[in-house]
């Protein structure tokens, strides 16, 4: 659908859409959902929108792993979207993660130094912050808060495998500036809000 500003009326069941240039969304992306616009197999966070939102033909920031939960911008706004995702700006990420294995000061130390991923890259500096640690049948899993400057592919889940131990749950929380809201429910979304879009540099 191909929509013209200021010349064409939006109307989706009988309800006039206001119509803008540009459309922010913030989902909470649930597990088993992929971050892309189209896909033959898969359900994908466009599907989670309504239409008077598709209208818009919104896109996702970045992507999060089909089994990864958090924080995902959706926008038809490509300068945005190119601010966020250039790798020259190395805008943090903040993730949640439940750990197999015992994380230790040893890795907080490999973490802020860079790790080698299994393809011999060479991550950025990440601060990795131990939460809190559990035992569970003589396994100890590890809650931990990671924060990261790029976005290799699986990076999270490899960077704990370079350290011999496993991501079993991954949740973002934080791109940049901006936090994904505690009150959002998982599979929801909402508009940005005007001090979110300040944080984002618009």
């Amino acid at each position: 659908m191909q929509v013209h500003p200021h010349d064409d009326e939006i109307v989706i069941d009988g309800e006039q859409i206001n119509y803008r240039e540009f459309i922010y969304l913030m989902l909470h992306k649930p597990p088993g959902v992929v971050s892309a616009t189209e896909d033959n197999r898969d359900q994908t966070v466009l599907d989670l929108l309504k239409r008077e939102h598709l209208v818009f033909e919104p896109f996702p920031v970045g992507r999060l792993d089909k089994d990864t939960e958090g924080l995902l911008i959706l926008t038809n706004d490509g300068q945005l979207s190119h601010s966020l995702l250039s790798p020259k700006r190395h805008v943090p990420k903040t993730y949640e993660a439940t750990v197999s294995g015992d994380v230790t000061e040893q890795d907080i130390e490999k973490f802020a130094k860079g790790v080698v991923l299994d393809d011999g890259y060479e991550t950025l500096p990440g601060e990795l912050t131990i939460l809190r640690k559990e035992h569970q049948d003589e396994e100890v899993i590890s809650y931990i808060s990671l924060i990261i400057h790029e976005g290799k592919f699986h990076q999270v889940k490899r960077m704990f495998q370079a350290v011999g131990k496993k991501v079993i749950y991954l949740k973002r929380v934080q791109m940049g500036q901006l936090t994904l809201d505690p009150l959002l429910p998982i599979g929801e979304y909402r508009e940005l809000t005007e001090d979110e879009l300040q944080r984002l540099g618009k």
